[in-house]
């Protein structure tokens, strides 16, 4: 089409060229040029109109294509599988399905996980008969299902609404003696004022603590468990001496460096 325009358009351009015969009038010759001028421009206008609409075809089909090239959603998957359990109201085998899915637009490869979506939402059953598992499903267990969620929303609301007529009449309750007034404000200014005062004793008791009575009790009783426990643990060890001595006669200078090496020295005794 452009090789025609351009071809069309060199030949009115020599057409065009200003040649005015011996005995023609100016006027008539400028009219002619005129014309060819306009009947260029309206050539050229209809090439444009033309390439632009085979260009919007070419999108439009491409889009289309785009478009028949898209695969289903999860959702509209889903409502693919529960239409082979509903118009057949059978049973089916996982394989089976898989089998069923590409006819619904489904391809096999998704159905697995299609079909526990349904089942993890209670709209498909399966159970497991000897070693096959089978899935079913019924137009009635979608409507059981959604009477169930209704009569649990419906619960669920009546007890909030009682819930929060409760707590309304609590907060009623609540600012029954509590209204502002001098006296309340005069209370309130009262109470912060004691409050940092209890703190402020609360911290000064604590840096006494060291020299509190209890705690120095405290402390004699542990000294005294402390004592015993190293008095208990030093007659072990004579005890364990005694038994290696008795044991092992000959390696007596072993086990007197064995000693010194544990810090049992001969000033080692009983605590008094």
């Amino acid at each position: 089409m452009k090789e025609l325009v351009n071809r069309d358009s060199r030949f009115i351009s020599l057409k065009s060229v200003d040649c005015v015969p011996i005995g023609r009038d100016a006027a008539h010759h400028e009219r002619a040029r005129e014309k060819r001028e306009e009947s260029t421009e309206a050539l050229h206008h209809r090439s444009n109109l033309f390439l632009v609409s085979s260009s919007s075809s070419r999108s439009s089909v491409h889009r289309s294509k785009m478009s028949k090239k898209r695969g289903l959603s999860l959702e509209e998957k889903r409502e693919q599988m529960l239409q082979i359990f509903y118009e057949s109201q059978d049973f089916y085998l996982l394989k089976e399905l898989e089998k069923m899915g590409p006819k619904k637009g489904v391809i096999s490869q998704s159905v697995k996980d299609v079909i526990q979506t349904l089942v993890d939402d209670d709209l498909v059953l399966k159970d497991k008969i000897g070693t096959s598992v089978y899935f079913w499903s019924l137009p009635s267990c979608a409507s059981n299902q959604l009477r169930n969620t209704y009569n649990k929303l419906d619960y669920d609301l009546t007890s909030s609404k009682k819930r929060y007529n409760e707590l309304l009449e609590q907060r009623e309750n609540l600012k029954r003696g509590r209204e502002q007034s001098d006296e309340r404000e005069a209370a309130l200014e009262e109470l912060k004022t004691t409050e940092l005062e209890h703190k402020k004793l609360k911290d000064e008791l604590a840096s006494y603590a060291d020299n509190d009575p209890a705690a120095l009790e405290a402390m004699k009783n542990a000294i005294d468990v402390a004592h015993s426990a190293a008095n208990r643990w030093t007659d072990n060890i004579f005890t364990l001496q005694q038994w290696c001595s008795t044991t092992f006669p000959q390696a007596k200078e072993q086990l007197e460096h064995l000693y010194k090496e544990a810090g049992v020295t001969e000033d080692f005794d009983y605590l008094q």
